[in-house]
């Protein structure tokens, strides 16, 4: 769509573009024009004479321009409970948490959002997710007020609204009161995706259908949530194949892997993306590649917690859909993204692909247009070019920790994390000069303490 006559135009030059197309175009002298909240034009040198309604001109000198990072996978409520069971594996930090998890209300909710958004968005992200599946008795409004702290952000966000409907009393790991009724998580699903999902291009926000995993979670709960999903014409996620235990378990109780146990249950497809995916054998590389099923790939998460090395190479190769996720604030303390860019890199060249595993390119593509591919919205963000929306980040890169750095793909992929002179999201800058311009940091910094200390004093008197 051609931007109408009284467009407001941005002009950004003389930086490094990285556009992250289909072609991995880069230029090491740019610019890059928005008209509204558009994208209008982008290539080499000064950028076109004659602009009309240009409100702004940013002098891109020393930075490097990217398309916004996409956040796959994350738990915001766990932003108040950082720090905790930090030497324990998966299965025994679940259990040290729930607990506490457990007790979780709205403002908890809205805080906790508030400050992995902040954390984020600070840092380059522009288009977010949630996967919140710990819906208590009597907590509240926790979806709107998730929606909220985004919208109050300005990031574009996706909520995964989960569900768990397997408590201890079903052999699953929540308490009895942490957990959702079949009927009742479905029907609660429905409404949030009727009140909140917006289907319209460049929209803020969507909604997908996310119950939680086979721990905890029923087999009619991934049937019908299957089946609400496409009825609704939303996305699906879930955790996949995170650990060995896992395996076990869905080839204990359901005679077979993970992977044979959603495809049984109508959870492969194109519309679908799961989180993890630690083990997965070559049929079910093969099986997610045949499917287009997505994943996102957490790999600080995964060294955090001991799970293991995501086959990543192999599944890029096979033609699987990968992005990069932050995953909760729990077992990944830093709560960033751009250092999910380093960390991949680093983490799969430890794995059987050694250093021909992922180069900085490819770690740029997993956390840009990858997560736009795995969240569905690969025709409007994910890279820089003519027509799609304007989410894009100017990086730092002339100070002392990049400096001797010739290449600034390089620089910003295997160097210290880059400083943030500017984000934008539809056209609008959210963050300058690594500070928020949209909400206050440290009042959220302020409230997030009070929330985790008094989550802390509810939790200990349960």
């Amino acid at each position: 769509m051609a931007p109408s006559a009284a467009a407001q135009r941005i002009v950004i030059e003389n930086c490094a573009i990285a556009t992250v197309d289909a072609d991995d175009t880069e230029y090491a002298s740019g610019y890059l024009v928005v008209a509204d909240n558009r994208i209008e034009s982008i290539g080499a040198g000064r950028a076109p004479e004659g602009l009309e309604n240009v409100v702004r001109r940013i002098d891109g000198t020393g930075h490097l321009v990217t398309p916004g990072l996409v956040n796959t996978h994350h738990h915001f409520y766990q932003w108040i409970t950082r720090g905790l069971a930090t030497d324990h594996n998966l299965f025994n930090w679940l259990v040290a948490l729930y607990p506490t998890w457990a007790r979780i209300d709205e403002q908890m909710g809205r805080v906790a959002a508030q400050g992995s958004l902040a954390m984020m968005a600070r840092g380059g992200v522009t288009t977010a997710m949630d996967h919140h599946y710990v819906y208590p008795q009597n907590a509240g409004d926790l979806s709107g007020a998730i929606i909220g702290a985004a919208s109050e952000m300005g990031v574009r966000f996706t909520l995964a609204r989960g569900s768990m409907d397997r408590s201890k009393k079903d052999g699953g790991l929540p308490p009895d009161f942490a957990v959702e009724t079949l009927d009742g998580a479905l029907s609660a699903t429905a409404e949030t995706v009727d009140r909140f999902h917006d289907a319209s291009f460049g929209s803020m926000t969507q909604v997908a259908v996310a119950p939680c995993s086979p721990f905890s979670v029923s087999t009619e709960l991934m049937k019908q949530g299957a089946e609400l999903a496409r009825a609704k014409g939303v996305r699906l996620h879930t955790h996949g194949s995170e650990t060995v235990e896992e395996e076990q378990f869905c080839k204990e109780l359901f005679g077979m892997g993970p992977t044979d146990y959603f495809e049984s249950t109508g959870w492969l497809g194109q519309d679908v993306w799961m989180a993890h995916c630690v083990h997965m054998n070559d049929s079910d590389i093969a099986a997610f590649a045949r499917t287009g099923t997505g994943v996102a790939h957490c790999p600080s998460s995964n060294a955090r917690l001991a799970a293991g090395i995501a086959r990543v190479p192999d599944m890029l190769k096979a033609g699987v859909p990968v992005g990069l996720g932050v995953d909760g604030t729990a077992s990944n303390e830093s709560g960033e993204l751009h250092t999910e860019l380093r960390n991949a890199l680093l983490i799969n060249r430890l794995g059987a692909h050694r250093e021909a595993a992922l180069n900085a390119r490819q770690a740029l593509r997993l956390g840009t247009y990858g997560g736009a591919q795995v969240l569905g919205r690969a025709a409007e963000i994910g890279s820089l070019e003519a027509g799609k929306l304007a989410d894009f980040v100017l990086w730092k890169l002339d100070t002392l920790a990049h400096a001797s750095i010739a290449d600034p793909v390089t620089a910003l992929v295997f160097g210290a994390a880059a400083p943030v002179t500017a984000s934008f999201v539809n056209g609008k800058q959210i963050v300058e000069d690594n500070r928020l311009l949209t909400v206050d940091e440290d009042a959220i910094a302020r409230a997030t303490r009070d929330e985790a200390q008094r989550l802390a004093r509810i939790a200990a008197q349960a």
